[in-house]
């Protein structure tokens, strides 16, 4: 295969598994966002740093905090070395958090980068390592949200969110890796 095609295919592939992440983080699917990271992969979001399986133990928690979140990747800049199966990646993002109703300090819209240093082993392209880069965050109040209405068709933080039934009713994979 030509090298040119080759590298594009790669691209695709450290991006989706960047997609991937973030539709984890979402759809709060702990397995998918796990299935991003090496096993020995590190990550260091915040004030949090640690393994990957420490990472999503953590990230839980802090998810259970907010009635949804919302991630927007806006670019993501892959850069290929020497080695063939290694990558560096950023991405630029926004993102949303609507807490509960009692809390709305929890409500933000936050730009942030990841800097991922992505490995292929065993044909994967997965995280071996992550920090998480926080720019700025804005405090959305309480009094500016604005609900869907019953009516319309709503989004879930686990496997009853229609996603789930679009991907089995075309005989999709949710898993990162996978295309």
């Amino acid at each position: 295969m030509d090298a040119r095609i080759s590298r594009l295919l790669d691209r695709q592939e450290i991006e989706h598994v960047i997609h991937c992440y973030c539709r984890g983080i979402d759809r709060r699917d702990l397995a998918l966002v796990r299935a991003c990271y090496h096993d020995d992969a590190t990550d260091r979001h915040g004030s949090f740093f640690g393994t990957a399986d420490e990472y999503v133990a953590w990230v839980d928690g802090l998810l259970a905090r907010y009635r949804f979140t919302t991630h927007s990747l806006n670019q993501i800049t892959i850069e290929f070395g020497d080695a063939p199966d290694l990558a560096a990646a950023e991405s630029y993002g926004l993102s949303v958090h609507r807490g509960d109703p009692a809390k709305p300090h929890q409500n933000l819209v936050t730009a942030f980068r990841y800097l991922d240093r992505f490995e292929r082993r065993a044909g994967a392209w997965k995280i071996a390592s992550r920090v998480a880069l926080g720019e700025w965050s804005l405090r959305i109040p309480a009094e500016a949200w604005w609900d869907v209405p019953a009516s319309h068709a709503a989004s879930a933080r686990d496997e009853s969110d229609p996603l789930y039934a679009l991907l089995a009713a075309v005989g999709g994979r949710r898993g990162a890796g996978t295309t």
